[in-house]
């Protein structure tokens, strides 16, 4: 069935691209945007004595003072190394500096700890990057710096943030729009046209430097070749930067028009920043103080160094634009801007139009299209390689991983670990580093465009590199040690199945693989997080920050400890995850079956543990909701009713069971019935299932949570006063608004309100809000409950929504509702508003910024708002798998075909 949905097509260019990379290792991804969008303020750039990595090297020396790890810039492009690296700058005459990389407030000057204070979009991108385009909106009147700094540092944390669009910068229009597009004739052979659009009344002048550069490995590694940039005669009207370097060979920077190269050497400007002599008078800064000061000096005249960048100064009138083209490859060419550039730029753009349109459902409209579309690309382009070499960096710091030292030195218990891998970011400016939760999230929106770049990166962190001996898999750069739920599972076989979907085979070798290493870190969470073997687990704050009424993942005031209903429920999943790993593995090594029946061992236990009645219990049976349990020092204990995600995420830990599963594996079946006929308390604790309770077409199912609470946990859900907001699912309800949840300890008062907008506190750096906002991770876990559920009750469970609406659906239109109101977020509605651009009028209203969107973080409560980091496409571009599998799967194919039916991609004719 796979095979011909997959033939039913010829295969799009980018498809065949997409298998030359995998069948023939074409390097077709060897370049693509793999640049940060901030490299300062970096844990990896962070030698201070106090660990404070935002001051320690900051915006305003990126400018002078060479990286150790890494590079960043506009419109960033590299190798996936980052040996060479290539970006804009820009200069409109009045701005004190060249604007080389994003400006944004540091943690400790936004009202809301750090944010970028730019206006930029990721419009489109193919997998191969073979197509890519970035649009940046830079003002033609100096950039407010201080303004942003100052205006900000004086609100506080239950004030609005102090955007960039509020300064005034962007009045009448003065501003470029400057787009740029990277189109591959090759693998080793990329055009860049770079489009400038005066959007103001007037004409205006505007430098361009386009900036070529190697980051600096010679000062940390001196004994590697230091590589070089160097004039070349290009004839015919064209500039050319001669490239080479040791390992990745000879290239050619080809710039038309003849413009005039500027060359300097990528090292610290140590005079500017510390007062000491440099080593040699062309420092990093040296193009800025040409260009800003008119310090010719500032450049080697002798037009060689490590960083160059041609210099363009244009003329542009009042709505006129103009065009900058250029050529980096490693063969050069006589003629590189010949008919074949435009020929290649218009084919790339005809391909990539193919592409999505390929996997686009065709009952989505152009709007929702350009969502799905945008998401993608604010995937591809979150790509970032990311070098850090901890047991060097923790020697620099002083410290020696192999002898006891009294040394506090952050990560010093993962010196093991070595990157140097392209990795999808969360957010480029914002979180620049990999985050093990958003990582596994972010594999299942990649899938919908490149399967074997997400199967890579989910399998990543569980190498050796990474994962640390005792099984954990580290967490983010900032504390590796820190926890983050356990999701590698549910999306190591949510990849298996969308291949076999996709190619119509399945990929044993890597479900064997993988299943290996998730096994490890499944004990060490049964070894780590269940502190007194009570199947009941804890850690910290879980990704959800400021969720709970005290910092998770501190020492509670009350002393003591939490056990913890999401942690508990994480762990449940993740058992379920095992089993059904393991049972398609069964199916060609039959010891695979009894590791099945150890995991769904442990699903038992933590199942009777979670679901024990009692005053104690995670169960609140008044409420119908599940809570945190705080044991303190006694042994007695009392819930943390807060209702919040934390209450909802036990009906995560759900998994239908197939007949031709429970086929494969006889002997696991009946150890099941053998422990429910032993102890029946263990099939009272859970979803009734097994013989007699099976759901429709026989299906049996793994669940936390039974038939009675799940109604009652939906009826809050669902509920339009608590949980559900036009936009999706609140990650706290909205009955904390008026009843705000107070825990006293020694005369001190811990508080939960409803807060739809930004954090009032300063918990886990007060960037982020969990107690109000709307997640699109959690949401998509709860729509693959309810999916689950539905597959195992077909029409036999309904449900009014929204609650007391009188309207009564079955729970694939309840999933369905919430994804519809998901995407909402990001649609116009009936008056052309689009919900995540606010009130900001002029996102909502000009046409040359209300169809470029962005992915934020987290959204608004009541009104959809976007909030928090601004290109958080990683997760936040799961709208797009959710658009993609309503948009050609209804209830009733869903409910026939079971889950295989979510990722079968509709056939169309391109």
């Amino acid at each position: 069935m796979s095979e011909q949905r997959v033939s039913e097509r010829a295969r799009t260019a980018e498809e065949q691209r997409l298998d030359e990379a995998r069948e023939k290792e074409v390097p077709w991804k060897q370049w693509g945007p793999y640049l940060s969008e901030r490299q300062w303020g970096t844990v990896r750039e962070d030698y201070s004595e106090n660990g404070d990595a935002w001051n320690y090297f900051t915006h305003d020396q990126a400018r002078s003072r060479a990286y150790h790890w890494g590079e960043d810039g506009l419109a960033g492009f590299s190798d996936d190394h980052q040996r060479l690296c290539f970006a804009l700058a820009l200069w409109n005459g009045k701005d004190p500096i060249l604007k080389e990389r994003l400006f944004g407030l540091t943690n400790s000057e936004g009202n809301h700890g750090e944010d970028v204070k730019e206006y930029y979009y990721y419009l489109d991108s193919t997998p191969t990057h073979s197509y890519m385009k970035y649009l940046y909106k830079y003002p033609q009147n100096a950039y407010p710096y201080n303004d942003l700094i100052e205006t900000n540092r004086g609100r506080g944390r239950n004030d609005w943030e102090y955007e960039l669009i509020e300064t005034g910068i962007f009045n009448e229009d003065r501003y470029f729009d400057v787009f740029v597009e990277y189109a591959k004739g090759g693998p080793s052979d990329i055009q860049i046209q770079i489009s400038v659009w005066n959007r103001g009344p007037q004409a205006a002048s505007l430098h361009v430097l386009p900036t070529l550069w190697f980051r600096n490995t010679w000062t940390w590694w001196p004994d590697q070749p230091k590589p070089a940039l160097r004039e070349e005669q290009g004839g015919n009207g064209v500039a050319t930067i001669a490239a080479s370097h040791a390992e990745l060979g000879d290239w050619v920077l080809s710039c038309e028009g003849n413009p005039p190269l500027l060359f300097t050497e990528n090292d610290t400007n140590n005079e500017r920043l510390f007062g000491t002599q440099n080593a040699s008078p062309h420092v990093k800064d040296g193009i800025n103080d040409c260009v800003v000061a008119d310090r010719q000096e500032a450049v080697n005249p002798n037009q060689a160094g490590t960083k160059a960048a041609a210099h363009y100064q244009l003329d542009i009138g009042a709505g006129e634009t103009a065009l900058i083209r250029l050529r980096l490859s490693n063969a050069g060419s006589r003629n590189p801007f010949g008919r074949q550039f435009n020929q290649i730029l218009e084919e790339r753009r005809s391909e990539a139009d193919a592409f999505y349109k390929a996997i686009t459902p065709a009952r989505v409209d152009e709007d929702t299209a350009n969502v799905m579309r945008q998401a993608l690309a604010g995937m591809l382009w979150s790509k970032q390689h990311f070098f850090y070499d901890t047991d060097k960096w923790l020697e620099e710091h002083g410290y020696d991983s192999m002898r006891p030292s009294p040394h506090q030195v952050r990560n010093r218990e993962w010196f093991h670990i070595i990157s140097d891998h392209v990795i999808s970011m969360p957010d480029k400016w914002e979180y620049p580093w990999f985050a093990a939760w958003d990582l596994a999230f972010h594999t299942l929106a990649l899938s919908t465009v490149d399967i074997d770049f997400a199967k890579q990166q989910l399998n990543l962190l569980l190498e050796g590199v990474y994962l640390h001996p005792t099984g954990q898999i580290p967490a983010y750069e900032w504390n590796f040690s820190d926890t983050n739920p356990p999701v590698q599972g549910w999306a190591t076989i949510f990849l298996y199945r969308m291949e076999g979907a996709l190619r119509g085979k399945t990929d044993l070798e890597f479900l064997r693989r993988v299943f290996g290493k998730l096994a490890a870190n499944f004990g060490w969470w049964i070894n780590r997080k269940d502190r007194n073997g009570r199947n009941l687990f804890e850690g910290g704050f879980l990704g959800l920050d400021n969720i709970g009424v005290f910092d998770r993942s501190s020492p509670l005031p009350t002393g003591g400890y939490l056990e913890q209903a999401d942690g508990t429920a994480w762990v449940a999943l993740y058992a379920q995850n095992m089993v059904e790993i393991a049972v398609e593995l069964a199916a060609n090594d039959p010891i695979y079956e009894d590791l099945a029946a150890s995991y769904a061992g442990n699903l038992l236990l933590i199942a009777r543990a979670m679901n024990g009645m009692g005053p104690d219990g995670m169960w609140d049976e008044e409420d119908g909701f599940y809570y945190d349990v705080l044991r303190f020092p006694d042994g007695s204990a009392t819930r943390l009713k807060v209702r919040s995600m934390v209450s909802l995420l036990p009906i995560c830990a759900t998994t239908v069971v197939e007949p031709w599963q429970r086929e494969r594996i006889p002997k696991l079946t009946a150890l099941i019935s053998e422990y429910m006929r032993r102890m029946p308390e263990l099939g009272e604790s859970m979803h009734a299932t097994g013989p007699g309770h099976f759901g429709v077409a026989e299906r049996g199912i793994m669940a936390l949570v039974n038939e009675s609470r799940l109604r009652r946990i939906l009826s809050r859900m669902l509920d339009e006063n608590e949980f559900l907001s036009p936009y999706g699912i609140r990650a706290l309800s909205r009955y904390h608004a008026e009843h705000p949840y107070v825990f006293s300890v020694q005369g001190q008062e811990y508080r939960v309100n409803y807060l739809p907008a930004e954090s009032d506190t300063g918990m886990f750096g007060g960037n982020s809000n969990w107690r109000g906002p709307i997640w699109m991770p959690v949401n998509a876990l709860l729509i693959r409950a309810l999916l689950s559920y539905y597959l195992y009750y077909g029409d036999n469970f309904k449900i009014e929504c929204p609650t007391g609406s009188g309207s009564l659906m079955n729970l694939f239109e309840v999933a369905r509702e919430i994804a519809n109101r998901l995407t909402r977020i990001f649609l116009r509605d009936e008056a052309g508003r689009r919900p995540v651009f606010g009130g900001t009028e002029k996102f909502q209203n000009d046409p040359y910024w209300r169809d470029n969107l962005l992915f934020y973080e987290y959204f608004h409560g009541d009104n959809g708002a976007g909030l928090g980091a601004s290109h958080q496409t990683g997760w936040t571009g799961l709208v797009a798998p959710l658009i993609e599998i309503f948009g050609h799967v209804d209830a009733q194919t869903f409910l026939e075909g079971g889950r295989e039916a979510a990722f079968h991609r509709e056939i169309k004719t391109v």
